[in-house]
């Protein structure tokens, strides 16, 4: 058989072989797109549930490893079936973080997450079977509220990040001998986070080419150089973190904790449908076709196969990356050779525990900085799925009542105090899960408009 000549021409085909130079980088653009929004989530987790140094760099070693097989799966299906075979990424996702810190914070740690995540894995390959029937009822409309309500309710963990954490009160920094730079609410992380916040904000605005893009990772950069002089940086654990190590099976354990799963488990689902979209734009946006119903439906049931998988290995939730979709339909790159190197970077990362042990050092104030930026995009992301439809009477209801509904009632905390823990757990903790059931149903209620 004779050998192809790798052509630039084959960037813009799913297969074929392509200059190693143009793959490695185009690579690299897409790693540095969603690498913090990776990481991120796993260290806030971590710091939520009290997990030591060296299972803090577990997390997220897991998180990173199974994020890069989960990206595997869904470029290289197994029988045609299971997996997209469309260039995604999958990373771990902020969609998730409200509803584990929830569970991380009330003592179930990630052995609760990681029961939920099992709950959560069946309930999306459940979609991914079901799909012509359950995706009627996520229409741009819904998924729109959802994803700004997801937006909406990480704001306070951006604003305590920029503060310093909310559990570096002066009593725990003085009895872990810590600098009193970190005490939460003090000028020095507030200055951080806010330097960090205008370097983010310069690059995304004024930067070009490789600085623009990576602003967030640049800017935090800047923030973590500027933490130095602050004391508020410390590598004593680095140096004896190993340089490489393999994820361990069940490391945090399972635990089955009824309302986590439920909350989780509706997360999933919705998630489920996000991920459509994003299977979509990749195809509209790369390939200038809708993508088929068998890649619909392999995407999705490899989405939920791919985080048991990732449960089992205490990793967290991962799912489609929608920057790295912006990327696509940026560039029209879409060769499944550039999306694997991706995922060889990310391997690298996660097996090498140096690298998360360097990644556990970032102060809190940093990320803050840096991820309100992030959280901001989210909701407006949210904004835009809505204003893409009419903002008919019936809309504006629908998307102001679940949005005031669940945000109202996680902020009130002693809403729901009269009720069983239970049920503070599901509706209380985070305003997704109220919020997507209230649109859901108020969208099969509200009689349809007949002109707006």
């Amino acid at each position: 058989m004779e050998k192809r000549t790798p052509s630039r021409e084959a960037l813009f085909q799913l297969r074929g072989p392509v200059p190693t130079g143009a793959a490695v980088s185009l690579a690299l653009q897409h790693l540095v797109a969603m690498i913090v929004g990776c990481v991120t989530p796993a260290i806030i987790v971590a710091g939520v549930a009290g997990l030591n140094q060296a299972d803090g760099v577990l997390l997220i070693q897991a998180s990173l490893v199974m994020s890069a097989v989960s990206t595997f799966f869904q470029l290289y299906p197994i029988g045609g079936r299971f997996g997209s075979g469309l260039p995604v990424i999958l990373g771990v996702s902020f969609a998730y973080v409200p509803s584990m810190q929830a569970i991380a914070a009330d003592g179930g740690g990630v052995a609760a997450i990681a029961g939920a995540m099992l709950v959560g894995g069946v309930v999306a390959m459940l979609v991914g079977f079901g799909m012509k029937h359950i995706r009627r009822l996520f229409p741009p409309v819904i998924t729109g509220t959802v994803v700004f309500t997801i937006g909406l309710s990480l704001y306070p963990t951006a604003i305590n990040y920029m503060a310093g954490g909310a559990g570096n009160t002066a009593e725990s920094i003085a009895a872990k001998g810590l600098p009193e730079t970190l005490i939460y609410g003090s000028w020095e992380n507030w200055l951080v986070a806010v330097l960090t916040l205008v370097a983010v904000m310069l690059l995304n605005h004024h930067g070009r080419g490789i600085g623009k893009l990576a602003s967030i990772l640049l800017g935090m950069l800047a923030g973590y150089v500027i933490s130095i002089p602050f004391h508020m940086v410390d590598f004593s654990d680095v140096a004896d973190a190993a340089w490489f190590s393999l994820p361990r099976l069940l490391h945090f354990g399972i635990k089955f904790d009824p309302a986590s799963c439920i909350a989780i488990g509706l997360l999933f689902a919705i998630n489920s449908i996000q991920a459509i979209g994003d299977f979509t734009a990749t195809t509209i946006g790369g390939l200038d076709r809708e993508p088929t119903d068998k890649e619909l439906k392999g995407g999705v049931i490899a989405y939920g196969a791919t985080n048991i998988l990732t449960a089992l290995f205490g990793g967290l939730p991962t799912a489609t990356y929608s920057q790295n979709v912006g990327i696509v339909s940026t560039n029209k790159v879409v060769n499944r050779t550039v999306f694997a190197i991706t995922g060889g970077f990310l391997l690298l990362a996660g097996l090498c525990p140096k690298f998360a042990a360097v990644l556990t050092t970032i102060p809190q104030c940093v990320l803050g900085g840096a991820t309100v930026t992030v959280f901001s995009t989210i909701a407006m992301t949210g904004m835009k799925l809505i204003a893409s439809q009419d903002l008919t009477a019936r809309n504006t209801t629908i998307v102001g009542l679940s949005a005031a509904l669940g945000v109202g009632i996680s902020q009130a905390s002693a809403a729901l105090s009269q009720f069983p823990e239970a049920v503070t757990m599901i509706f209380g903790k985070s305003p997704v899960v109220i919020a997507t059931i209230m649109a859901v149903v108020l969208n099969l209620l509200l009689p349809k408009d007949n002109a707006s």
